[in-house]
């Protein structure tokens, strides 16, 4: 017994021994965690250099985008063919993607040698022997009469401007085919193709084996984001937003990147990291100086390496008695399988015995010991260097989402990994080390470069289906120049119905006088109330107004809700709420018993007999109170005050904010003539001559007409325009069949058709993964606040994403990038249809005039025009295309229905005043 424990400690020691020896030898390859991190830094430098458009060029991590948008969804189905070149073998196969709603496929497969004069032969040759073993295949498969898609795993650096077409970089691991680099790999295989008449094949997509890995674990595994290669070559390639990828046009959505990282260190980057057997083993490479990172890697390098070393550690008498073989002084032979075999737990030692033998090294225990860990220290420095690239890739993915923590997969494929016994498990340890922050899944990819390449090709063909679809919705929302002209002509004839007497009765523009005849001409001085009621909130505002060389304009007001049961309540409700609110202004400003001149800002339909009477033609924009509509505004709110008993006002005007807003901009610029508001509803106003407007009295001078241009269509003129959605959103208003015009252009809708087409993408399985949640069933869910936050250029899709979840919509990028694509066509068509009717008023001032030239400025306001981030510049071109002659400025009001309001009142009065004397 003492015998035994006396042999197992000699055994032990003499293991520690050689152990202790060969680490001190090979020292420089043994790479500490704060290495590791300090390599992660470097990469994630090297990323940066090679995504920049200007640095690029001198990258050494080349970062090539691969056109590949999207990850399986799992709704791919169908027939698809791949072939896969790169790796020792040459494979044809055939994958049938199932949409049986549980994600499976069935791959068959051939495999075909890569003979060594195809491989170091020409470009013609090469692209033959593909053609030909294909063709083999889709005979013995019975397929040569089907036209099928193609995906093509090319597992070298390719330069990609589309899905399918890639030059090629150069040749890495074994191959050398001349005559292919600089070239478009695609199209030297479908020249081969095509000199076999009997079959009809093209390809789809040239995918590179790394891309190929991470699309077959994602097929299975949504969250695979990123696909890892070790084996023959190395590799790695991730999903990087657009926003980042300078080399491609575009911010919008991700694109997987194929990092290229084999050449990583080529610049140096790594040479103190490198051995003198690094060195050693790049200067009797097929091509010194490149693919650097790896060569301390992947598995066509190891066996050379420790070959190498073990050759020094014998020559400097280290190992084998200092007795060199034949066999140890030739290249190649000790191949990764060797590694492999030695490194094994239990019989490693036995397996290191035998191979040393065969190379004819006569091995002691000591020697088999000393070369098992050689090996060690070679795999674990390339688990070591892959770990942290892979976790600089991955600090990489969760910034770029701006998580603390984040939780993804990898998909793996390559015969190191899978075939090393201690691999895999040595370099998951460190991944979880060296980013702690990272929940990592590794997935063993099943024929990722084969099966890769058809999933690529059948994403593409799904996404080609979907954006048939989503084009098909869209489309009836991309508007003509032609068609933008037939509305201008059409607003036109509206316009003149609305101005006859004949006519204005049945017109649906009803060019309501305002009884507003001038702007202001900087005398107005005075202290005013003014009363704003146009939405869900009611101002009441105090304005003091200085005239003379210190001009000025000064404000106070306050802010009170309208309840919803007051809107849709009774008309004495909602004007006694009003005269309460009054009632409180007035108290908190101690100007109760003052008896000031008041302009009432009325937002809604008015037929005016007067500028301060009133009759309200019809509620818009959510009111409904009832005993309002055919009665005088004014003499309503007079009533109210009387009801109350506490004051008294001199009501002066009564006022349309979008007259307001000309008013304020008149102000300021004495060409202002035109007053728009693009906020909640939607309407114009302009001053037209006397003589044209034939249901008033008189011919001379000028007076604002409030279009309410709103309810244009309202007869069918624009139905060849009206989408299903705006049918659906018109339907359920409250105003069914009226304002089509305003539903088509304002906020209060413009949310609302999205959400429509939202629903109707969802049901076609285009969006949210074909779910409708609860809350997008909820009419006025998408405001028109998020259209404007949604296409903002500064803002991410991450954003996007962030947005849709606060309305309870759990969106893909995919989603968000489409999500966006519908509000920029819907709030597009808005500003467009806006800017036709727009153009139809300044075209007829230009008329009026008479002048081949105007120049006019227009006053804007609304929420639409001053927040959405495109509305006004579409609006501006839309007007300047359809008015060529027509030199239009557009000013922002400020406080159009406040200080409107009292400059009108202002500028009533010194018109009265000036009619008394």
């Amino acid at each position: 017994m003492f015998a035994v424990h006396l042999l197992a400690f000699h055994f032990t020691k003499l293991k520690e021994d050689q152990i202790k020896k060969v680490d001190r030898y090979l020292y420089h390859m043994r790479l500490s965690d704060d290495v590791l991190l300090d390599v992660m830094a470097r990469f994630q430098a090297e990323m940066v250099k090679g995504l920049g458009r200007d640095t690029n060029p001198t990258a050494t991590v080349k970062m090539l985008p691969s056109f590949v948008r999207s990850l399986p969804d799992g709704s791919e189905k169908g027939d698809f063919l791949a072939v896969d070149l790169g790796g020792s073998q040459f494979r044809a196969h055939q994958v049938k993607v199932f949409d049986d709603g549980k994600q499976s496929s069935q791959l068959e497969s051939k495999f075909y040698p890569t003979p060594k004069e195809v491989i170091q032969g020409n470009g013609a040759e090469l692209f033959d022997y593909v053609a030909d073993c294909l063709l083999d295949f889709m005979e013995t498969k019975n397929l040569k009469h089907k036209k099928l898609p193609l995906g093509f795993t090319f597992s070298f650096p390719c330069k990609q401007t589309k899905l399918d077409e890639g030059v090629l970089l150069g040749w890495t691991k074994h191959f050398k085919v001349r005559g292919v680099q600089d070239t478009d790999v695609v199209s030297s295989l479908r020249k081969a193709l095509q000199k076999h008449k009997d079959v009809d094949l093209d390809v789809l997509a040239l995918v590179n084996d790394t891309v190929g890995t991470m699309m077959t674990c994602g097929y299975d595994d949504q969250r695979c984001e990123v696909g890892l290669i070790i084996g023959t070559g190395t590799n790695a390639c991730y999903m990087e937003d657009m926003r980042h990828i300078d080399l491609v046009e575009g911010d919008e959505g991700r694109m997987c990147i194929n990092t290229e990282w084999g050449a990583f260190g080529d610049d140096g980057a790594l040479d103190d990291l490198r051995t003198e057997f690094d060195r050693e083993l790049d200067l009797g490479s097929l091509n010194p100086g490149k693919q650097l990172f790896e060569k301390m890697i992947s598995s066509l390098y190891l066996g050379e390496l420790v070959r190498l070393i073990l050759l020094k550690m014998t020559k400097e008498g280290l190992l084998f008695n200092g007795k060199v073989s034949t066999a140890l002084l030739t290249k190649g032979k000790i191949e990764m399988e060797h590694v492999c075999a030695m490194e094994k737990y239990k019989e490693g030692l036995s397996n290191t015995k035998e191979i040393l033998t065969e190379l004819n090294l006569f091995p002691s225990e000591e020697d088999c010991i000393a070369v098992q860990h050689v090996c060690t220290i070679v795999s674990f420095r390339s688990a070591n260097l892959c770990a942290a690239a892979l976790a600089a890739i991955l600090t990489r993915l969760r910034e770029n989402k701006k998580l603390l923590r984040m939780r993804t997969t990898v998909g793996i494929d390559g015969g190191l990994y899978k075939a090393h016994p201690q691999y895999a498990k040595r370099l998951h340890k460190v991944v979880r080390r060296l980013v702690p922050n990272c929940d990592v899944r590794f997935v063993l990819s099943v024929s990722g470069s084969g099966k890769g390449a058809a999933m690529v090709t059948a994403v593409a063909y799904r996404l080609a289906a979907q954006r048939k679809q989503i084009d098909a919705a869209l489309a009836p929302f991309l508007l003509s120049l032609e068609t933008l002209r037939e509305v201008k002509n059409k607003m036109r004839t509206e316009l003149e119905y609305g101005l006859k007497r004949d006519t204005q009765a049945s017109a649906t523009v009803k060019m309501l006088p305002t009884y507003v005849c001038g702007t202001p001409d900087g005398t107005e001085k005075g202290k005013f109330l003014a009363l704003d009621l146009g939405g869900t909130n009611f101002r009441v505002l105090l304005v003091k107004i200085r005239s003379g060389r210190k001009r000025s304009v000064q404000m106070y007001n306050k802010i009170f809700a309208i309840p919803l049961e007051i809107m849709q309540g009774t008309g004495e409700e909602l004007f006694d709420h009003i005269v309460q609110c009054i009632a409180d202004f007035l108290e908190y400003m101690g100007i109760k018993g003052a008896r000031l001149p008041l302009g009432f800002t009325f937002s809604f339909p008015c037929r005016q007999a007067s500028i301060d009477k009133g009759t309200l033609v019809g509620w818009t924009k959510g009111f409904k109170a009832t005993d309002c509509e055919g009665e005088d505004v004014v003499d309503m709110l007079r009533e109210a005050i009387r009801r109350r008993n506490e004051f008294d006002l001199d009501i002066v005007a009564v006022v349309n904010d979008t007259v307001g807003t000309m008013m304020t901009c008149g102000y300021e610029d004495p060409n202002c003539e035109i007053g728009l508001i693009a906020g909640t509803g939607s309407n114009v106003c302009y001053m037209e001559d006397m003589k044209n407007i034939e249901i008033v009295e008189g011919n001379e001078g000028k007076m604002c007409i409030n279009t309410e241009w709103g309810g244009f269509g309202d007869n069918g003129c624009i139905d060849n325009i009206r989408t299903k959605y705006d049918k659906e959103v018109d339907e359920g208003s409250l105003n069914p069949g009226k304002q089509r015009y305003e539903k088509m252009t304002s906020g209060m809708y413009l949310g609302e058709i999205v959400r429509q087409i939202l629903i109707d993408l969802t049901k076609k399985g285009l969006l949210f993964r074909g779910q409708i949640s609860e809350s997008l069933r909820k009419r006025g869910i998408f405001e028109t606040k998020f259209l404007s936050q949604i296409e903002s250029d500064r803002l991410a899709l991450l954003q996007v994403r962030r947005i849709l979840q606060q309305l309870g919509l759990d969106s893909t990028c995919e989603d968000s990038i489409i999500v966006k694509e519908v509000c920029g066509a819907v709030s597009k068509r808005a500003a467009q249809l806006c800017g036709a009717g727009l153009a139809a008023v300044v075209e007829k001032k230009r008329e009026n005039q008479g002048v081949e030239h105007l120049q006019i400025t227009v006053g804007v306001d609304g929420t639409l025009y001053k927040l959405h981030p495109h509305f006004s510049r579409v609006l501006q071109e839309t007007v300047k295309e359809l008015a060529p002659r027509c030199d239009v400025t557009f000013m922002l009001s400020e406080d159009g229905s406040g200080k409107g309001a009292a400059l009108i009142t202002a500028v009533a009065k010194r018109l009265h005043n000036v009619g008394q004397k």
